[in-house]
């Protein structure tokens, strides 16, 4: 008697265990995270997105994940809820010169059983300002100091500055020290995107500041403009680098030939059935192509057929263990299947990012 009830004692906190496990998993769904496929900016040099920063956080604030986004996993099972996922370039909180910060912010609802799909944009958020002081303030004002100002800090911007200098979206102050006396001369709200350029030369009216400083309205842009995908200038999806297919994109091009793919090299030993993600490798023939240089999922992937000759030679991972992880971009044929997932096939030429 003594026995069972021991055995009882011992069962039911495990039959309260297993559950309360199957009501949280009946609570839990799925959240997934890419970026728009194929993002290109038109004014600046971008960052590779597989080193931007990535934040989730839950309604009550607890990070689930705060790394690179090329390390973050593919996807996450999160309990019922809203989530938070902040991806940017950089940290950026005070002034700084020559550093726009790219990225997105969005909220997620995920729902029980189901997959929540998270499509990040890469736009310009914080703001800048240039200056072109013109030679009559120069000689006006030999030893005048102009600053940048606004709440989160400020730059001291030279007569022969030519870079542009970032700042938090929100008010901006130009201001003039000369000989003790600082004065505001121009301030204006910017906005996220946008670039703004003033003109600083000597004031006509001298009973005001003695200073004109006038907006430089064919210099005045939001850097928000971003090629998604293919098309545009003319050229189709795939004809040349800047128009270079995604790999999730190029699944959907079975067919097309002497198309550009771009992507990670994140494995090989390609079989029906599998793919090795990790050194040492044993075949010359094969490699797989991934969005983010962390996939291990196969089924993300897009295989590569090196046939033989210099290409081969000179990218497969058995004698270059050191182009796993590279982003590289390959012209070949797109095919519906080589080693049961889609690929491509026919390389002329390729190029390293």
């Amino acid at each position: 008697m003594k026995k069972a009830i021991l055995v009882f004692a011992v069962i039911l906190p495990l039959l309260a265990s297993c559950e309360a496990l199957m009501k949280t998993l009946g609570r839990q769904g799925i959240l997934e995270i890419h970026f728009a496929e194929g993002t290109v900016p038109t004014k600046a040099a971008f960052p590779d997105t597989n080193d931007f920063l990535l934040t989730i956080t839950d309604s009550k604030g607890v990070k689930i994940y705060d790394g690179t986004y090329g390390a973050s996993m593919d996807k996450y099972t999160l309990d019922e809820g809203t989530y938070t996922v902040y991806a940017r370039s950089c940290d950026f909180e005070a002034p700084l010169f020559d550093t726009p910060q790219y990225g997105d912010t969005q909220v997620a609802s995920i729902k029980p059983g189901k997959t929540t799909v998270v499509t990040l944009s890469c736009v310009q958020m914080n703001s800048g300002i240039r200056l072109r002081v013109a030679p009559s303030f120069l000689s006006s004002y030999p030893s005048a100091v102009l600053f940048l100002k606004s709440t989160a800090g400020k730059l001291m911007y030279g007569y022969t500055e030519k870079r542009i200098a970032y700042f938090p979206a929100g008010n901006v102050n130009l201001e003039m020290s000369d000989g003790g006396v600082d004065k505001v001369l121009f301030t204006r709200r910017l906005e996220p995107q946008q670039i703004l350029t003033l003109g600083v030369n000597t004031g006509s009216d001298a009973s005001k500041s003695g200073v004109d400083v006038q907006v430089d309205t064919t210099r005045n842009w939001k850097d928000e403009e971003f090629i998604i995908g293919g098309g545009g200038s003319g050229k189709t999806g795939g004809s040349d680098l800047d128009k270079a297919y995604s790999v999730p994109t190029a699944k959907l091009h079975v067919g097309e030939e002497d198309v550009w793919v771009y992507g990670y090299i994140v494995g090989g030993d390609l079989s029906s059935s599998k793919c090795s993600f990790a050194a040492p490798f044993s075949s010359r023939t094969n490699l797989v192509l991934a969005s983010k240089s962390s996939c291990t999922d196969k089924s993300s992937c897009l295989s590569v057929q090196l046939a033989k000759g210099d290409i081969r030679d000179e990218l497969n991972l058995v004698d270059h263990p050191e182009n796993l992880g590279k982003q590289i971009y390959i012209k070949a044929t797109v095919v519906e299947a080589y080693y049961g997932i889609p690929g491509i096939q026919n390389i002329s030429e390729y190029k390293w990012k």
